[in-house]
This record gives C-alpha cells, sequence and structure tokens, in this order.
C-alpha cells in the first residue's frame, strides 16, 4: 500500500508539471550546487528512500554515485535494494505490471527530470520541484485531501507530509476591477513535522539538488576542461599572433 501510494504520487506530480509551468505563483530559487559532495549524498538517500521504489532512474548506474564520494561499500549497505547490484542501473521495485495496471502506464523515468521542467520566465526544472515539494496544504475538497500552490487542484497527495508537518496559507481578500482576488500572504504551521521548517527546506534542496546533478554528473568535469580549453587557445592565440609578427616583421 505504501509502494501504491507514493508511486500515484510522484506520477501524478511529475505528469502535471508541465500544466503547473503554466501558471501558479512565482517559482523559488533552488539551492542547486552539484560541487556540494554533502547535499548530494543527501539528496541521493531521499531518491533512493522516496522515488526509487517506484519510479526509475534508467541512466544512472549506482557506482556512478562514487563520483559524489560514496564508496563501493557505503552504496552496498546503504542505496541498494537486496537484489540489485552496484553496477546496476537504478530500477524501481515496483512490478512493471502492476505500475501499468494502477495507472495505466509505468511511472516516468527520473533521471532527467530536474532537466526537463525548465518554463520561460519561471525558471529552471530544479526551481519548479523546489518549489513544488513545499508548496503543499491541505484540502478537504481534494479526494486526497491535499493541494498545491505551485499546481493548482494536483491530484496527488504530499508524499513528504509526514518530513514537513502540515500547513496552511495565509491569503488576504482584495477587490481587483470589482472581483476578490485572494493575495498569498505566508505560511502558517497546523501540525509540526518531524523537521523544522528549515531543515525540510534544506532536505528538499538537497533532493533537488541531486535531481540536477543526475541529470548530467559530467557537467563539473565538462565545465572545468572547457575552462582549461579556453586557457590553452589564448596562449595558443597570442603565441601564434607572436610567431605571424615575426615571420613577417622583415617583409614590406
Amino acid at each position: 500500500m505504501k509502494k501504491f501510494i507514493l508511486a500515484l504520487t510522484t506520477f501524478l506530480a511529475l505528469s502535471g508539471a508541465a500544466h503547473a509551468a503554466g501558471g501558479g505563483i512565482a517559482w523559488d530559487k533552488a539551492p542547486v550546487n552539484t560541487s556540494d559532495h554533502a547535499s548530494l549524498q543527501n539528496g541521493a538517500k531521499l531518491f533512493v528512500n522516496y522515488c526509487l521504489s517506484c519510479h526509475s532512474a534508467a541512466y544512472m548506474r549506482y557506482n556512478r554515485l562514487q563520483d559524489i564520494g560514496f564508496t563501493t561499500e557505503q552504496i552496498k549497505d546503504n542505496l541498494l535494494f537486496t537484489t540489485d547490484k552496484v553496477g546496476e542501473t537504478m530500477k524501481a521495485a515496483i512490478d512493471p505490471k502492476q505500475a501499468k495496471e494502477w495507472f495505466g502506464a509505468n511511472p516516468p523515468d527520473l533521471t532527467v527530470i530536474a532537466r526537463s521542467r525548465a518554463a520561460v520566465g519561471k525558471g529552471s526544472g530544479a526551481d519548479y520541484l523546489y518549489t513544488f515539494l513545499r508548496t503543499y496544504y491541505p484540502d478537504e475538497t481534494k479526494v486526497t485531501g491535499w493541494n498545491n500552490q505551485a499546481f493548482p487542484n494536483v491530484g496527488m497527495p504530499h508524499v513528504l507530509w509526514e518530513l514537513q508537518g502540515q500547513r496552511r496559507p495565509l491569503v488576504e481578500v482584495r477587490k481587483d476591477h470589482g472581483h476578490d482576488v485572494e493575495v498569498f500572504k505566508g505560511w502558517q504551521q497546523v501540525t509540526p513535522g518531524t523537521m523544522t521548517p528549515l531543515q525540510y527546506d534544506q532536505a528538499v534542496g538537497d533532493l533537488v539538488n541531486y535531481l540536477q546533478w543526475m541529470g548530467e554528473p559530467s557537467q563539473n568535469t565538462r565545465v572545468r576542461v572547457g575552462v582549461w580549453v579556453m586557457l590553452f587557445l589564448l596562449v595558443f592565440t597570442l603565441i601564434a599572433w607572436r610567431l605571424n609578427a615575426a615571420y613577417w616583421k622583415d617583409i614590406k
């Protein structure tokens, strides 16, 4: 039952991300820093515990987590399901046949989810995920009992509610051209979670940071190599310019 709820939650959220990109509140800036190994390691743990039971990351192998500081033994002891091997790709624990029966389709792969949800004028895919996972509130009019400010009328519950607790948005009703308009003013904590608001924001930031890194694990290496290539070309250009001047100095 837990796997079913988790799969339904994430599947509906991600499948509706494109719709959410077209409206809703402004997205908060995600604290993405793919050079922060401590953040990436915590995000990887959250990903394995809350996402991987239903969603695959078919283009990511477990042993690639060594790039963010995990040892092979740490991966085996803390991040692998019992039947997985360290050289395998991250496969969902859910049975594909059951997933198709429950949802009509298998839950989407999350390897490049952070890179695929950007919206013009809104922000990056990481910004959307960071905002989405932090703006849930209870709504008794919904079947799931939850709604979301980044994606109004979302069809999924709040899978991380035990960590965050329950909050409700504080709104102020104002008149705009004769119509009542609700203006968001902030949040009120209704019931506490196992984390403080700051801890929860940091945890979501780590999870989103990992999702961003997973979309292109070689990004930092590519940037570093690119800088050295540009420096080499700059020095080579200077040398070529001086050689050209030396070759032609006696020719008028």
